[in-house]
């Protein structure tokens, strides 16, 4: 379990999370949702540790995350994955080395730098790539390929890592509904099929409705709403987003159920 406690994070007389209190259970698919500056964005970062937290703590099965440094941070940040935005692919690289970059903590320094991967990693590359119908671009540049494409990729290389969670700081905000389905089809099958507890920043509550186990909403830096998609309500999206709500919400959607029911099937074929 991760166990957020009284996490918060300042950025001057700003405050960017205000003391969150937060518990994820092992395998849980969470999505994160609020308007622009609601914290989520800084809340993953500081769970990744690529921030500090001003105050609070975040522990994981006993570990103190806040506490880490040198090689046992290196160590969490391989077992908490971070899939972004703008995928953070090397354009001029393979998509196989892409990749394999997800491997770094798995093997020596020097073999990492001289690139000299093992057959076994080559074929946990290859077969990460499968898992989300992209090995058939495994040769070509990254920054040869589409946004969807590139995204999973990235989630490939977050896959190769061995993490117990996958954070997503809004991984669809740039894409178009097909490609943003595949992506999140991708996560949901990291989720379902390997067991990964993924926490996910979202926009679309139609998206959140639909791949969600749990949903946690974010207003000011705070924790406003925390429960199952079937309680987020158009009237509990008026609060959360004000004026943009009629943004997020997608209301000539299908029936959410059937949505969900053909997106967990998918996942776990």
């Amino acid at each position: 379990m991760l166990v957020v406690e009284g996490l918060t994070q300042r950025f001057g007389a700003k405050v960017a999370v205000d003391h969150i209190d937060l518990a994820i259970e092992r395998g849980c698919f969470t999505g994160v949702i609020g308007r622009s500056g609601a914290g989520k964005s800084s809340l993953l970062r500081m769970l990744n540790r690529l921030a500090r937290p001003s105050a609070g703590r975040i522990v994981f099965e006993g570990i103190d995350v806040t506490a880490l440094s040198g090689k046992a941070l290196r160590d969490w940040r391989a077992r908490c994955a971070m899939i972004f935005q703008q995928f953070n692919l090397i354009d001029r690289l393979d998509v196989l080395t892409n990749v394999l970059a997800g491997r770094l903590n798995k093997v020596p320094t020097l073999s990492a730098l001289l690139r000299l991967w093992s057959a076994e990693d080559r074929i946990i590359a290859l077969s990460a790539l499968e898992q989300f119908d992209v090995a058939n671009l495994a040769a070509q540049r990254a920054g040869s390929l589409s946004g969807g494409q590139q995204q999973r990729v990235a989630i490939a290389r977050a896959l190769v890592q061995e993490p117990d969670i996958v954070l997503a700081d809004e991984p669809v905000a740039s894409l178009d509904p097909r490609n943003a389905k595949l992506v999140m089809d991708a996560l949901l099958r990291i989720n379902k099929h390997f067991g990964i507890t993924v926490l996910c920043n979202l926009h679309s509550l139609d998206l959140a409705r639909t791949y969600c186990d749990r949903v946690v909403g974010m207003a000011q830096g705070r924790i406003v709403f925390d429960g199952a998609p079937a309680m987020l309500t158009d009237a509990t999206a008026r609060q959360l987003y004000g004026l943009e709500a009629g943004e997020v919400m997608d209301t000539t959607a299908a029936d959410p159920t059937q949505a969900i029911a053909g997106a967990h099937a998918a996942a776990i074929a």
